[in-house]
């Protein structure tokens, strides 16, 4: 079974020096309503799309969703 994007996107949480990537993970992990369980692009780009978070970017997401997709 396919792990979701956001089982994906945690590994990027907890580094020492904070980059776009650790910054996206840690908004989404505190982000108690993200679509947790999701594998759907478009369910993922509409929350995201509809939060309008600062840190949660489209093109962040967009440059991790095609890493998540070739892992």
């Amino acid at each position: 079974m396919k792990r979701s994007f956001y089982q994906y996107a945690l590994k990027h949480r907890g580094k020492l020096v904070q980059d776009e990537y650790s910054q996206f993970a840690e908004a989404m992990f505190l982000d108690h309503s993200f679509p947790k369980s999701s594998i759907d692009f478009q369910e993922v780009s509409q929350y995201l799309e509809e939060k309008a978070h600062p840190v949660l970017r489209a093109s962040t997401f967009d440059r991790m969703w095609e890493e998540y997709e070739a892992g």
